[in-house]
């Protein structure tokens, strides 16, 4: 053994299982995680080797900050926790993050090994606790399978339809020395998707066929697109194959929506006053419909009414159960860019004659429904009475974005609020809502985030006070941090969504519904950040423009119009209070 090679072992036998996780971590490229100082063990080792910690402040929040990363960053994001309460606060943010296709690795203390199922201070089964909310979990007990487990953690979050996956670390395994390595390990598998995959080329062939043959073909493309790095290669399609693009809120951003064959997010945003009044005809008309990357969940098909049941489905999904799940389809199971890639040659080999003949008219169509949305919407939106109303935020935030901004809602609203409203500038512009499981408070985190993935890159979180109330401890978060994040708050005094889907369905909503009146300026400067409470619209450009351009956070305080509600189809029968 030569020496380079001794002083390599000597290393490694000096290390401890918590010095080789955080060096594996390193390996796979983790530069941040997003913890509480638990694994004790970890996060120290990790600290000395350069990785940064995001201390967040409410345990249910790391995972969401986790999240917001992966989505911005294109990197496996890592959040850490601690046995039992902290870890069973991972349990919503990794089932978002699971139904929304987002891959984080969560290191989950474990008690001691020999004080197992002796309820041991906040002993749990994790095995049982993550099932419903992992894609995979497994639990660490000997020290020489360090990098077998973190690898299989990596691979599993990253690879094929990415989301979470746990390993479980006994706290006196942490402290154990980690035998020498039997095999040098140097792969990095931070990154996702992790592998590209493609339909064999004789579906892919009848796809483009089909395509090319459809009197009127249209996309609907998902937050797959996003995951399968196919933003890019989607754009081309659009254009090569004179496609039009309707995108649900997942998939908002997708494509560039000043396209000329850009219709914008559908999904159940269809009520007065919304883009789809004007563009769902596209869809309605259509005799193929090709899904990208889409759940067909049931937002974003408006209860499964949007897709004519005479059309063909061609679906392009990384998961194959997806396909079919709802829709009978022709399956071209894969990664959205080697898919999108692939089926836009085969189109190329194709006469795509039917598709040039119609695109003048549907450009023409698609303008008009745009045209006809901004008419529609200005009269509200521009009210000289206060309060100000959603829409004018909107207007006012759309002429002071760049095709470099990350725009990031919570949950309820406020995302339907920013998908509906605001117009993506380029394929790829990110617009990161929680729609795996939508729940409340998760808008502040999720913008934490996707700050911290790209520093450089400005970022706004729009949300409403009813989620802003589960989150606002992490302002403090934001300020020791030095993160510099503008943060709107849609302070309407009410659980919006709640009130009004209870008024449609029972004439009538409970007490929940109405807040007392909270002034959100003062939370936020307690906790040291800058804040401005916003109650006229001609406070509002001057608010914006100081948050945009700051070096540090900004909370904006909102007061808007509690009548107001986006057009979700839902809520037609309340248009008259509106």
């Amino acid at each position: 053994m030569n020496a380079s090679a001794q002083t390599l072992q000597a290393t490694a036998i000096s290390e401890t299982v918590a010095e080789r996780v955080a060096r594996a971590l390193q390996r796979h490229g983790v530069d941040t995680i997003f913890a509480q100082s638990l694994p004790s063990a970890v996060i120290l080792a990790a600290e000395k080797i350069g990785i940064r910690q995001i201390a967040y402040r409410q345990e249910n929040m790391g995972g969401a900050m986790a999240d917001g990363y992966a989505r911005r960053s294109g990197k496996v994001a890592v959040v850490a926790a601690q046995n039992g309460p902290a870890a069973t606060l991972l349990v919503p943010p990794l089932a978002e993050a699971l139904k929304a296709s987002v891959p984080i690795v969560a290191l989950v203390q474990e008690v001691e090994r020999d004080q197992a199922d002796r309820n041991a201070f906040q002993e749990l089964d994790h095995l049982a606790l993550f099932q419903a909310c992992a894609k995979w979990i497994r639990r660490l007990v000997v020290a020489d399978r360090i990098d077998d487990y973190i690898d299989a953690a990596f691979t599993a979050a990253a690879s094929g339809r990415p989301g979470p996956a746990v390993v479980l670390l006994p706290a006196d395994l942490l402290r154990e020395r980690a035998p020498a390595t039997a095999f040098a390990r140097h792969a990095n598998l931070g990154h996702w998707p992790l592998d590209g995959i493609q339909p064999n080329p004789s579906t892919i062939e009848e796809a483009a066929r089909a395509v090319a043959q459809a009197r009127a073909p249209v996309i609907l493309a998902g937050g797959g697109v996003h995951a399968g790095c196919g933003a890019a290669e989607l754009a081309a399609l659009q254009e090569t194959a004179s496609l039009p693009v309707f995108t649900t809120n997942m998939g908002k951003g997708a494509v560039d929506e000043h396209h000329p064959l850009s219709v914008g997010v559908l999904g159940s945003l269809l009520g007065p006053r919304s883009l789809g009044r004007h563009s769902r005809a596209l869809l309605d008309e259509a005799d193929l419909v090709l899904l990208v990357g889409t759940r067909t969940n049931q937002n974003g098909t408006d209860n499964w009414r949007l897709i004519p049941p005479a059309a063909k489905i061609v679906h392009i999904d990384i998961d194959p159960a997806e396909i079919g799940r709802t829709y009978e389809a022709l399956r071209l199971v894969g990664s959205a860019a080697e898919t999108l890639r692939a089926l836009r040659k085969a189109l190329e080999t194709q006469s795509l004659s039917l598709r040039q003949q119609a695109r003048a008219g549907l450009e023409t169509r698609i303008a008009a429904a745009w045209r006809a949305f901004e008419q529609d919407r200005y009269s509200v939106a521009h009210r000289e009475h206060a309060p100000i109303r959603p829409e004018y935020l909107m207007c006012q935030l759309q002429s002071r974005l760049s095709p470099e901004t990350t725009v990031v809602t919570d949950a309820s609203y406020s995302s339907f609020w920013v998908t509906g409203q605001l117009r993506g500038l380029k394929a790829g512009m990110r617009f990161i809502t929680p729609r795996g499981l939508a729940g409340l408070g998760w808008g502040l985190p999720l913008a934490i985030g996707a700050k911290v993935a790209r520093p450089d890159h400005p970022v706004v979180a729009v949300v409403g006070d009813g989620g802003f109330a589960h989150s606002w401890a992490e302002l403090e978060t934001l300020v020791r941090s030095g993160i510099a994040l503008t943060v709107i708050v849609l302070n309407n005094g009410i659980l919006g969504f709640q009130k009004h889907a209870e008024t449609v369905k029972f004439k009538g909503y409970t007490s929940a519904c109405h807040f007392s009146s909270v002034d959100h300026t003062r939370i936020a400067e307690a906790c040291g950040c800058p804040a401005v409470r916003v109650s006229r619209t001609e406070e509002l450009g001057a608010a914006l423009d100081c948050g945009l351009s700051g070096p540090g956070p900004l909370l904006i305080d909102m007061i808007t119009d509690p009548a107001a509600f986006p057009p979700i189809s839902l809520f037609e029968q309340l248009e008259d209070a509106a």
